[in-house]
């Protein structure tokens, strides 16, 4: 596994939705790696959040990845109809998809970076027979469905095991919840290479200062 630079992913879910396309460019041009997108059907989780249309309209904004994590109860309809409105990365919970080996190969063979999320209280080992299909692994520290939760230390953990299990594999390493300044260092040095950060930039008036203080911390690591 090459090392690779660490990716800061602003979610849109803590951004101002009344403004969304100019939150979105705002975190662009404030020196974003990728965007995430939260996808909520109000099953999976109990909120609702955005679906392909919207993905559609913000896809001419930005060149960045467009980081679409599906926390749908049915995540077999939804991988097309997100391929089509724009997203690089499609995550889908192994919680839900019915045969995740068969989903994950099927956003790999559209042209997206395929990816798979487990819950706080989901083990490692519901993965383990599909890391080899995945481009990326998604562990999440918060329990998904709401903005601006804490942390959960033990999310760390379930990533230091995790670490152990890339060794000859070329996965990213993707960590969704709670992530802060005071936290995204040990994030990186438990094997962390993508980190979505919400309201750590949103709750911030300038968001290229909120960006380069998160930067800081993982350079610093």
């Amino acid at each position: 596994m090459k090392k690779v630079q660490s990716i800061l992913a602003p979610s849109l879910l803590s951004s101002n939705f009344a403004y969304l396309g100019q939150e979105l460019r705002a975190v662009d041009k404030a020196g974003a790696d990728w965007i995430h997108l939260d996808i909520m059907d109000g099953h999976f989780v109990p909120n609702i959040t955005i679906g392909p249309p919207v993905v559609k309209s913000l896809r001419p904004l930005t060149k960045l990845i467009l980081d679409c994590h599906l926390m749908v109860s049915r995540p077999q309809d939804w991988v097309v109809p997100f391929y089509e409105a724009g997203a690089d990365v499609i995550t889908i919970h192994a919680e839900v998809a019915p045969d995740l080996r068969h989903l994950l190969k099927k956003i790999k063979n559209l042209g997206c970076l395929a990816g798979v999320s487990i819950n706080p209280e989901t083990p490692l080992s519901a993965i383990y027979e599909v890391l080899d299909f995945a481009d990326l692994v998604l562990i999440m520290s918060v329990h998904p469905g709401f903005g601006g939760q804490k942390f959960i230390k033990s999310s760390l953990k379930k990533v230091r095991q995790l670490v152990k299990f890339r060794k000859g594999k070329s996965f990213l390493i993707e960590i969704d919840g709670g992530i802060q300044i005071d936290n995204i260092a040990q994030a990186k040095q438990a094997g962390c290479d993508v980190f979505v950060a919400g309201s750590a930039i949103f709750s911030e008036k300038n968001y290229k200062k909120s960006i380069q203080k998160l930067r800081s911390a993982l350079w610093n690591v």
